[in-house]
């Protein structure tokens, strides 16, 4: 993969995650793909965990946002990293605003492993 079909890899596993596109996502990522949220102790393994969460994410919020995004991407490393801000609508209309990071390393075209690292409380909870 080049790097701007890194990127557009990217772009796609985050618009679906915004639509609540749940197969989506399911679409960026390996069977196996290891999701992890560092700075809260997170570990989902496969995709019917990272089902579950997403599941969640959704079900707690009114709407989530990802934007402003910043790149480092590697194609002969097949990691790409993404920093950005994040809006989660909550269901009483308030607003909570995060900025991330998250490291992708990829296989086959999709994500084997997402490493995200998260200011704030965590809003990608484990069961």
């Amino acid at each position: 993969m080049t790097a701007e079909d890194q990127i557009a890899l990217v772009t796609r596993y985050f618009t679906a995650v915004d639509a609540e596109d749940l197969p989506g996502v399911l679409a960026t990522l390996t069977e196996d793909c290891c999701f992890t949220v560092e700075t809260h102790g997170v570990v989902l393994n496969g995709t019917d965990e990272i089902s579950g969460m997403l599941k969640r994410l959704w079900a707690n919020h009114k709407a989530v946002r990802h934007h402003q995004f910043r790149y480092v991407a590697d194609p002969l490393a097949e990691r790409i990293a993404a920093q950005f801000l994040v809006e989660n609508t909550e269901h009483d209309g308030s607003l909570t605003h995060k900025s991330n990071c998250n490291f992708f390393d990829i296989r086959n075209g999709r994500f084997s492993r997402v490493s995200v690292y998260m200011a704030g409380a965590n809003t990608l909870e484990q069961e």
